[in-house]
């Protein structure tokens, strides 16, 4: 398992693109990935309704976790997307 926690860099939080973005990438890396707001209920990372539902603005933290054997290049991957400014 590998984690990393990161800071929303998107101006207006990861909202519908940036979040088709992430949960596609996310869907497509062949781990079992999820996605937890601060502290709170961990969702499927690969769910474009439970990213959404989270409510994630720029700057707030979440934190990403990957089950498999190629999980900390999938969290590279998912990281960069997270750091992203998708609104410039």
């Amino acid at each position: 398992m590998a984690e990393r926690t990161v800071l929303i860099g998107s101006t207006h939080g990861l909202h519908a693109r940036p979040a088709k973005l992430f949960t596609k990438a996310a869907a497509s890396s062949g781990s079992a990935v999820t996605l937890a707001k601060g502290d709170g209920k961990p969702v499927n990372a690969a769910s474009i309704l439970g990213v959404i539902s989270l409510g994630i603005n720029h700057g707030d933290s979440v934190t990403l976790t990957a089950h498999g054997d190629n999980a900390d290049t999938v969290l590279d991957g998912l990281v960069e997307l997270l750091l992203t400014n998708h609104d410039a």
